[in-house]
Parts: C-alpha cells; sequence; structure tokens
C-alpha cells in the first residue's frame, strides 16, 4: 500500500459519512446541557478534552493498541471486552459502546476487511461483547492501518463525534465544530506521541454521572 493508499485510508475509515453507528452516542452531553452546564464552543471543547485525556487516553487507547496487536485472538481480545466493560460503570454507555462497536464491524464484515466476520460470529456466539475501542482494533487493523494511524483516527473519531452531537443540540453550528476540532489539534497530536498506559484506567464522573441519569430523563434525543 503507497503512503497516499494509506492516507486515504485513514481518511475513509475517520469520516464521519462512514456508518459506524455512533451517531447516537450523546457522551453525557445532553444532560450536561439541560443542567446549563455547557452552553458554547468552548464548554464542549473543554468536555471533549476531559473525555480525550481522562477516558480515551487512559482506557480507550491502550486497548486499542492491544486489540490491534492481537486482533486474530478471540479469547484475547474476549478479555480486553471485559476491561471496558469493568471501566464503564454506566450502562447507558456500556451498551452504546457495544452497540457502536458492532455498527462499525458488520460495515467492515460487509467490506470484506480481515478478520472482522470472524469476530462478528464470536460476538454473536457469546464470546466477546464487542466494545468499540476492541472493535476498532480489529477492523482498523485488519483493513490495513497501523497501530499509530489506528490510534490517530479513533482520537480523531471522538473528538469530530463529540462535535457532531453539539451541533445536533444546538449548542454551536457546524463552524464550531471545525473550530473545536482545531482547539484540540494539538491536544490529540501531544497525546499520541505519549506512551499508552500499560493499565486501562479512566476517571471521568461528570460524564459517567451525566449518562447515568439520562437513562431516566423523560425527552431524549439521543439513545445514550
Amino acid at each position: 500500500m503507497t503512503e497516499a493508499e494509506r492516507l486515504l485510508l485513514a481518511l475513509q475509515m475517520g469520516d464521519s459519512a462512514f456508518p459506524s453507528g455512533g451517531f447516537g452516542f450523546s457522551w453525557g452531553l445532553e444532560t450536561l446541557k439541560e443542567d446549563g452546564r455547557l452552553r458554547d464552543v468552548a464548554g464542549v471543547a473543554a468536555f471533549a478534552a476531559s473525555q480525550l485525556r481522562r477516558r480515551w487516553a487512559s482506557a480507550d487507547r491502550p486497548v486499542l493498541r492491544r486489540a490491534w496487536a492481537v486482533r486474530g485472538d478471540i479469547p484475547a481480545l474476549a478479555a480486553l471486552d471485559r476491561e471496558v466493560e469493568a471501566l464503564t460503570p454506566a450502562a447507558e454507555l456500556r451498551e452504546g459502546s457495544k452497540r457502536a462497536g458492532r455498527a462499525l464491524l458488520r460495515s467492515h464484515a460487509g467490506l470484506g476487511t480481515p478478520g472482522a466476520a470472524a469476530f462478528r460470529d464470536a460476538i454473536a456466539e457469546g464470546r466477546v461483547l464487542g466494545h468499540l475501542p476492541v472493535v476498532q482494533g480489529v477492523a482498523w487493523g485488519g483493513a490495513g492501518l497501523s497501530a499509530g494511524e489506528t490510534e490517530t483516527v479513533a482520537a480523531f473519531a471522538l473528538v469530530a463525534g463529540i462535535g457532531q452531537v453539539a451541533v445536533r443540540l444546538a449548542l454551536m453550528g457546524p463552524g464550531g465544530a471545525q473550530a473545536m476540532i482545531a482547539i484540540l489539534r494539538p491536544t490529540m497530536a501531544a497525546l499520541l506521541t505519549e506512551e499508552p498506559s500499560l493499565r486501562p484506567h479512566a476517571f471521568s464522573p461528570a460524564a459517567e454521572i451525566a449518562a447515568m441519569r439520562h437513562e431516566t430523563g423523560e425527552a431524549r434525543l439521543f439513545a445514550n
């Protein structure tokens, strides 16, 4: 694969139009908006930065990297899935991660990505759970992205996804979402230069509590 092909592949995997199932995921933003804690681009950017540092970089990234490395080993992937399950106390976030992971895997199985169909079969058989960071490692690694490229696409997808949620919640417009990505680009780049944690851990109480409260909310735009 040429350098240009690798770049085009990474752009395709990170494209918001790629059917990855993340459109119903709000990361607790919906509840935080209702509480008046988020009002503008700066607030959403601060929230996204917290998710990057306190959840993605410390928990999802090391899981993703390990999934990339063992993507053909179903028992090892099952162990990683259990780690993600244990690290996600909010039921909506757990279920959302699995729904998004399975949707991403379904798309890659349709594309014929190596390893995607086998992992999807393992989910159907109940041998694995299919959490999003695990699936990202399996699918994007199988598609041909390096570990570093996979992590870069995942970080971008998180920030871009939060921006899309904020637009749907009328916290900002599409231009604001792009401004937020620009604001956080140095943060993403800096985190990607650090060595991943050997032991996944997460601490994002505001988002977790907001997601837990969202479970019983009466008016909801997002499933989680």
